[in-house]
């Protein structure tokens, strides 16, 4: 049954086609409307200064949180330094990814993590895995925004730790899609929403408050069947006074679109 035709809003950016074509497999009726791009930080110095205390062994764990920005990082420092410096320097630490896609970038290096966390992959599963680690001096790839829960509670340890921004998250260079999706979620025009990213609630308010229309469309929003690919997404949107209905099983989208079809039919 799937949707059955039900109106369905989703943030997706780089997977947007996909994103789509899941919707209208499951009898949906798609609005997908790319919310966000990722941004290499204009200053760099922070990166480079992490590299050189990286190179002089003065780090002990390094704690990679995306794919994306371990790609970066490694092409950044590969700009400024021999290609194989940054992976042999890593070589010398104990590396933890955050989930699969850091492990992938890893492996893209010859490297292997050592520890990886579990899923949904959020900050807590990262200091559950790491409990009880001897390393001390820690340095974190960041990503988007702060994850400061994740660097609190490294402290909280007794650890030293540094935190490491390749990127930042901004509004895509074409807003008008995302523009047109506040404006029809403040016309009521959705019955489910799917979120697969914290970001993704914060640019769609930006957005609908530049309009004038926030309190409109969030209301509305607060109408539909708001489905969230898992813990730090759901807290974000919760943040906004919006409680998910339901989290996959797994924090997959394919799940997310399918396991949304089902509860929107229940």
């Amino acid at each position: 049954m799937g949707f059955g035709g039900l109106r369905v809003l989703a943030l997706e950016s780089r997977r947007a086609a996909e994103m789509e074509q899941l919707i209208r497999k499951q009898d949906g009726d798609p609005f997908v409307a790319p919310s966000m791009r990722e941004a290499p930080l204009a200053e760099n110095s922070a990166a480079f200064a992490f590299a050189e205390r990286l190179f002089a062994g003065e780090f002990e764990m390094v704690v990679l949180l995306t794919g994306v920005g371990t790609r970066q990082l490694n092409r950044l420092l590969a700009a400024r330094f021999p290609e194989p410096a940054f992976a042999d320097a890593l070589r010398r630490v104990t590396l933890v990814a955050r989930g699969p896609k850091p492990v992938a970038a890893l492996r893209e290096m010859g490297l292997n993590a050592a520890i990886v966390a579990p899923e949904p992959n959020t900050w807590r599963e990262l200091l559950a895995a790491t409990e009880g680690r001897p390393e001390r001096r820690i340095a974190v790839q960041e990503y988007g925004r702060p994850n400061t829960e994740l660097l609190e509670g490294l402290r909280a340890r007794g650890a030293a730790v540094t935190g490491v921004r390749v990127y930042q998250w901004d509004l895509p260079e074409n807003v008008e899609p995302l523009r047109e999706a506040a404006r029809r979620l403040a016309a009521g025009a959705f019955d489910v929403a799917l979120f697969t990213t914290a970001i993704q609630i914060m640019h769609l308010a930006r957005v609908a408050r530049e309009l004038g229309i926030e309190d409109a469309a969030l209301g509305n929003l607060r109408r539909c069947l708001v489905c969230s690919i898992g813990p730090a997404t759901t807290e974000a949107l919760e943040e906004f006074g919006i409680h998910p209905k339901m989290e996959p099983s797994h924090p997959k989208m394919g799940l997310l679109v399918r396991e949304a079809a089902e509860r929107a039919t229940q």
